[in-house]
């Protein structure tokens, strides 16, 4: 496999910096500590089937943050749905009407 040009330490730093809401230092240890209690679980040599609920439930904060990840996921996805609409022909927002209806029914 290729292997990328050379880097200073300095550039690799600048590139994996943190987003400014990560820069809390407590939320960065909350899921570092997250991150750790997951790849120890998917790392065990007896393990036999990956619990993924299992897993979420028993790594503290873990849940909540999966929830609040879902819910900014969910968001994004309305967004992109609605841009989207404005290209469908008139018969084929009818089509989706109708399957909410009936979804709804």
């Amino acid at each position: 496999m290729p292997r990328k040009s050379a880097q200073t330490v300095e550039e690799t730093e600048k590139e994996t910096d943190t987003p400014n809401e990560w820069k809390n230092d407590n939320e960065v240890e909350k899921l570092t500590r997250m991150l750790g209690a997951v790849l120890t679980y998917m790392t065990d040599d007896e393990l036999v089937e990956i619990d993924i609920e299992g897993l979420i439930d028993q790594t503290e904060g873990l849940r909540d943050w999966w929830n609040e990840y879902q819910e900014s996921n969910k968001k994004q996805l309305e967004d992109e749905i609605k841009k989207s609409l404005g290209e469908l022909s008139l018969k084929e927002l009818q089509k989706f009407q109708e399957k909410i209806k009936e979804k709804q029914s």
